[in-house]
């Protein structure tokens, strides 16, 4: 049997989690302190830690373009829209970015971390996983919020 790499504890257990990456995300949700906050994940430290936060006045296009091209992050980000009933709501979701072009170690490390961290943020409405901007596109929230 090839078991090349399995005795890495960080690439088959998952990660922890830093308090900031929590706090954060609560800040995002109840606060609304930011319109997203993108994480990565700090294989020195073991964690998932913020990499990025965007201010409330933030788009969803500042927020796509601050996700890396060739390589793997989580986000969540605040959508905001208005339902067929005239109705102001928000929806938060959880994306899981990871591009085709990635390492192929990157996104095994994201994959086997991203239910443990994903359990620590509670509120979360919808989950996505994209390998490519078209996966996440706009539409596709709006979609999925209605």
């Amino acid at each position: 049997m090839f078991t090349r790499g399995l005795s890495r504890p960080n690439a088959t257990s998952g990660m922890g989690v830093a308090d900031h990456s929590k706090n954060a995300f609560m800040e995002l949700q109840r606060k609304k302190v930011y319109r997203y906050v993108i994480f990565k994940i700090d294989e020195k430290k073991k964690e998932v830690v913020v990499e990025k936060t965007g201010g409330p006045a933030e788009s969803y296009e500042d927020f796509t373009a601050s996700l890396p091209e060739n390589d793997c992050r989580y986000a969540v980000y605040d959508f905001d829209f208005v339902t067929s009933e005239n109705c102001q709501k928000s929806k938060i979701f959880f994306i899981a970015w990871s591009p085709s072009t990635s390492r192929i170690r990157a996104k095994m490390l994201y994959a086997t971390s991203k239910d443990r961290f994903r359990r620590e943020l509670e509120g979360i409405h919808y989950e996505i996983q994209a390998t490519d901007p078209t996966e996440m596109d706009l539409e596709v929230l709006r979609d999925r919020a209605n």
